[in-house]
């Protein structure tokens, strides 16, 4: 069982502000940073070596890159490290968006060290420049992304104008089902008093498996807003952008390392994650 942050119901007027909401969460992620920054030793290593962060279910969503993605746009970049994994994979240049400034300096940061061909732009991805619209061979998000998001529809027209003709929306992302279950004292999956349904909450502090604690004490942090939408409402935003369907995997990967206390005999059982690939006609 893992620690759980300070967490309580979205308030009405909270709940009918996106935008506020949103910018919360960039104060949030700004504070979370420290985490990052932590590892960007860590991840210069990595890219100059040639490597990739991301896991092979991602990889086998993604494919080879090389010579078929000439622009990939990474949605929620957070530092970069995944953003310039899908460079190492094949995408001739990467643009990062993210709306945590203190994220952006941390992937200009991995750039100015790897000398990769990126660009990195400070905004709310609703926001994204329409200069890149049409732009984008690949648009890659995911691993915890969705999740901070208050508008999935918006969401998914962005993605939708971003995407040149024939071009990919990849995602892999924790799977809702996650939010059900915990391990329980010993080491079994037990349910917990999540509502699949409830829409946005609000919360302070971090799961220790997902950033770990801060310098700043979480009762001082900012609240942030997430919610777990569900399947069907990530289905359908695709789809009501236009983006035809082509995939949709469910697997097992505790992708955050979150669930460490299951024992091994009951891995395997749930699904965790999922993964999606759609295109733009």
């Amino acid at each position: 069982m893992i620690d759980e942050p300070d967490v309580r119901p979205t308030t009405p007027a909270e709940a009918a502000d996106v935008r506020a909401m949103h910018a919360a969460n960039g104060a949030a992620w700004d504070e979370a940073a420290e985490r990052y920054e932590g590892w960007l030793a860590e991840a210069i290593e990595l890219i100059r070596a040639g490597g990739s962060n991301l896991f092979e279910e991602e990889e086998a969503l993604l494919g080879d890159l090389r010579g078929r993605c000439h622009r990939a746009i990474h949605l929620q970049c957070a530092g970069g490290r995944d953003s310039l994994s899908l460079w190492r994979l094949g995408a001739h240049e990467v643009i990062g968006i993210d709306l945590s400034a203190r994220m952006i300096d941390l992937a200009e940061r991995l750039t100015a060290a790897t000398g990769a061909p990126a660009r990195w732009i400070q905004a709310d991805v609703l926001d994204t420049p329409v200069d890149l619209d049409g732009t984008a061979d690949l648009v890659y998000t995911g691993r915890g992304s969705l999740l901070w998001l208050q508008d999935l529809d918006a969401w998914a027209a962005v993605v939708s104008r971003l995407l040149v003709p024939g071009g990919r929306l990849v995602l892999f992302e924790g799977h809702p089902f996650e939010w059900l279950v915990d391990g329980d004292a010993d080491g079994h999956w037990a349910l917990t008093d999540y509502d699949y349904f409830a829409g946005p909450e609000a919360s302070r502090g971090w799961s220790p498996g997902f950033i770990d604690h801060l310098s700043i004490p979480d009762a001082e942090q900012h609240w942030k807003f997430s919610r777990a939408w569900t399947l069907g409402e990530v289905v359908t935003a695709v789809a009501g952008a236009g983006l035809r369907i082509e995939r949709l995997v469910e697997s097992p990967r505790d992708w955050w390392s979150g669930h460490g206390d299951i024992l091994a005999d009951e891995r395997g059982r749930l699904p965790l994650s999922f993964g999606l690939v759609a295109t733009r006609p």
